[in-house]
């Protein structure tokens, strides 16, 4: 049994959502957590609006750049968390799979963001207690 959790974050693009949630699980997992994040079609960069979202709370994605999700990716993982991939996501007996309803940060404007991305925060926060403290 590995010590740390290893959790894969997944939506469409992996330039939004999923990209400021494993932002924020980095930061308040400290060590503690495994973060993989990925997307089914991925675009060529994040978004900016969801860059500039974290950064104004002192996280930075901005090096980050869209992954291909893999079979590896999810097989690797203990939780795999989807962001509207629906069906493009793989399937795997014995994965704690969650889908979090959020809206896509693409095309929307800061104050948008801000919203999802506080939304995310408090996603993050409440999976965190759980993993580490079970």
């Amino acid at each position: 049994m590995k010590n740390k959790p290893t959790v894969l974050f997944v939506c469409v693009h992996n330039a939004g959502r999923s990209q400021m949630a494993a932002g924020f699980l980095r930061e308040l997992g400290q060590d503690r957590v495994e973060v993989l994040s990925a997307g089914s079609a991925p675009k060529g960069s994040i978004n900016p609006v969801a860059v500039e979202a974290m950064a104004e709370i002192g996280i930075d994605i901005a090096n980050n750049s869209p992954k291909v999700l893999t079979p590896e990716a999810v097989q690797a993982s203990d939780v795999v968390i989807t962001m509207g991939c629906g069906d493009a996501c793989p399937f795997y007996p014995g994965k704690r799979y969650e889908d979090w309803v959020l809206d896509d940060p693409a095309g929307q404007g800061i104050e948008s963001v801000r919203i999802i991305r506080d939304e995310i925060k408090g996603r993050i926060q409440a999976l965190l207690a759980e993993l580490l403290h079970g």
